[in-house]
C-alpha cells in the first residue's frame, strides 16, 4: 500500500493568515515564539546558503530593510543572530516606516538587535546605505501585501538595488512580489507556511521552507488536493539501519537500460548513481561496444551487450536478451543515453509493452507513445522541454492522470505529481544546471523504485529529495561553478546523515 509523503500543503495568503490566527489566537507570548523561532531559523539558512558563495566573513555587513510587522521582527531577530555568532559583524537597518511604525513585536525584536548588537547596529536612511553588504535581508512586507509599494518601501528596495550585495534574501516572501519596484531575492525563506505566491513570484529566487512547527498536527485550512513541499524527513527511513539478514536479493534488482555510440556516458552516470540508492542489484543493458569497458569501471554491476544497430545504438533485436537476463528484476529503468535511433525506439516500446514491474522512462526514451505503452506503474522524468513534448499542450496533473504516471518535472522548483497533489522540492540549486544532472537523478529514481515497486511515487519524491540535498551539500563545499556532476554522488551519503539527525545541511 502505497506511503504517506512527508510533506506540508502550500497554502494562498488567506488560508495562511487564517492557519496562524487559529494557531496564535491572539496569544502574544506564542506569537513572539514563533517569531523568535523563525527569526533564528533565518539566519541559519541565510548563513548555510552563503556557502555557497564563499560564506559569511568574519567583518561581514549586513543590510536590514524592515517593516512594521513580522516580516521585520523575523530579519531583527536573524541579525541579532548573526551578530552574536560574528563579533565582528555589523548591521544597517533602513526602517522604511521609520521607528514608531513598528509594531509591537516587530519593536520588541528591534529594541534587542539594539541591545545586543550594541556600536555595531545603526539606523540608516536610504541615502546613507552603504556600497557593498555580504547579506541583504528583506523584512518590509509579507503575505498580506497588497500592491503598490508605498514610498518609503520603494525607496528601501531602490537603496538595496544600488548597493553591491553577494546574497538578497527575503523573509516569507519578496516585499511588493510581482509589482513594480519589488525586491528582487536570490533565496526567499518561507517561515512556518510555504504560499502559493512563492511558486509565481518573478522576484523570489530559489524558494526555501523553514519549518516551524505549525503542521505538527495537520492543522485545517488547506484545501482537498493542495499542493505540497517535500520535506527532508522523507528520507529517515532509508539514513536508519538495515534489519539484520537482509542479503542483497531483498534490496530490489533494478535493469537498466540504454547507452549509444552517441551518447555514452549518460547511462553510466545513471548506473553509477544506481549503485548509491542502496538496490541490492543492478544490471545494465547497453550496446555491446560499451559493456566491457563500463565493467572495468563500475564491476558492481552486472553489464549486458546488447547487439547494435548501424548508429551504435540499442537494437529491436536484444529484447531476447533483455528477457533472458533482467527477469528477477523488481524495477525496470530506460531511456539515458539512447538516442534517438528507431531501432533503440523499438526495443524501448517493447520493454514497456512487456514489463510486468514498474519502470522509469528518462531522456530520449520520453517518445509520447513510449510513455502511454503498457499497463505497468510508471515513472517518468522530463525536464521541460521533454515534458513539452508528452504533454502536447496538457497541464502536469491531467496529463499524469490520462498516462497515468509519476511525473517528475525537473526544474528550478521540481514537481512531482501522479494526477493528484503536486510534491514542490525546494532543494538543489543552479550547481544541477549541468550535463549529466537528470541521468543521476534516473538512476537514483531508479534504484529506489526497485527497492519500492509497490510505491512509485514515494520512490519518486526520495529521489528527489536525496538529488537535492545531496546538491546543497555539495554546493556548499565546493561552490557552484568548478565541480562536475559525478561529485554529487559523494554528498548523497552525508545527505541521508543529514536527514536522519534532522538537519537540513
Amino acid at each position: 500500500m502505497p506511503a504517506d509523503i512527508p510533506s506540508h500543503p502550500i497554502l494562498s495568503p488567506e488560508a495562511a493568515a487564517a492557519l496562524e490566527k487559529r494557531l496564535f489566537a491572539g496569544d502574544e507570548r506564542a506569537e513572539w515564539k514563533a517569531m523568535a523561532q523563525a527569526g533564528v531559523a533565518v539566519a541559519s539558512a541565510a548563513l548555510g546558503d552563503m556557502e555557497e558563495a564563499g560564506g559569511f566573513p568574519a567583518g561581514g555587513r549586513i543590510l536590514l530593510l524592515a517593516g512594521k510587522g513580522n516580516n521585520a521582527g523575523d530579519a531583527f531577530i536573524a541579525a541579532r543572530d548573526i551578530l552574536g555568532l560574528y563579533p565582528g559583524s555589523s548591521c544597517d537597518v533602513l526602517l522604511a516606516f521609520g521607528q514608531r511604525g513598528l509594531k509591537s513585536q516587530a519593536s520588541k525584536a528591534w529594541r534587542g538587535l539594539s541591545e545586543a548588537g550594541r556600536g555595531r547596529v545603526r539606523a540608516v536612511t536610504a541615502s546613507e546605505v552603504g556600497a557593498a553588504y555580504d547579506l541583504c535581508l528583506d523584512g518590509i512586507f509579507g503575505y498580506q501585501f497588497r500592491p503598490p509599494l508605498p514610498p518609503g518601501a520603494v525607496a528601501a528596495v531602490a537603496a538595496a538595488d544600488r548597493a553591491d550585495i553577494r546574497l538578497r534574501a527575503a523573509v516569507d516572501l519578496p516585499s511588493g512580489l510581482n509589482s513594480k519596484g519589488a525586491f528582487s531575492a536570490d533565496f526567499t525563506y518561507a517561515t512556518g507556511v510555504a504560499k502559493a505566491p512563492l511558486l509565481s513570484g518573478t522576484h523570489a529566487g530559489r524558494p526555501r521552507y523553514l519549518d516551524l512547527g505549525f503542521f505538527e498536527k495537520e492543522a485545517p485550512g488547506a484545501p482537498a488536493g493542495a499542493d505540497r513541499v517535500l520535506l527532508p524527513s522523507i528520507l529517515r527511513p532509508l539514513a536508519g539501519l538495515r534489519p539484520f539478514g537482509i542479503d542483497k536479493r531483498t534490496q530490489g534488482h533494478l535493469a537498466l537500460v540504454g547507452g549509444s555510440e552517441g551518447y555514452p556516458g549518460a547511462i553510466l552516470m545513471a548506473a553509477l548513481a544506481a549503485l548509491r540508492s542502496g538496490v541490492g542489484l543492478l544490471t545494465v543493458f547497453v550496446p555491446k561496444a560499451l559493456a566491457a569497458a563500463y565493467a572495468a569501471r563500475a564491476p558492481e554491476a552486472m553489464w549486458v551487450g546488447m547487439p547494435e544497430t548501424k548508429s551504435g545504438a540499442l537494437s529491436a533485436a536484444g529484447l531476447r536478451v533483455f528477457h533472458a537476463r533482467a527477469g528477477r528484476a523488481t524495477a525496470l529503468a530506460m531511456g539515458p543515453g539512447c538516442g534517438r535511433d528507431p531501432g533503440t525506439h523499438a526495443l524501448l516500446k517493447a520493454i514497456a509493452r512487456a514489463s510486468k514491474v514498474p519502470f522509469l522512462v528518462d531522456a530520449d526514451g520520453l517518445q509520447p507513445d513510449i510513455v502511454r505503452t503498457g499497463k505497468a506503474p510508471r515513472i517518468l522524468t522530463p525536464h521541460a522541454g521533454e515534458l513539452e513534448r508528452i504533454a502536447r499542450g496538457a497541464e502536469l496533473r491531467p496529463l499524469a492522470r490520462s498516462i497515468p504516471a509519476v511525473i517528475v518535472a525537473k526544474g528550478p522548483v521540481t514537481r512531482v505529481c501522479a494526477g493528484g497533489p503536486a510534491y514542490h522540492s525546494f532543494l538543489g540549486g543552479p550547481v544541477l544546471s549541468r550535463g549529466g544532472s537528470g541521468d543521476v537523478l534516473a538512476g537514483l529514481t531508479g534504484g529506489l523504485l526497485a527497492q519500492t515497486p509497490h510505491d512509485p511515487m514515494l520512490a519518486a519524491c526520495r529521489a528527489v529529495t536525496l538529488h537535492g540535498m545531496a546538491a546543497d551539500l555539495l554546493a556548499r563545499a565546493r561552490g557552484q561553478a568548478a565541480v562536475d556532476i559525478l561529485q554529487l554522488l559523494d554528498f548523497l551519503s552525508p545527505a541521508l546523515r543529514c536527514a536522519g539527525s534532522g538537519r537540513r545541511g
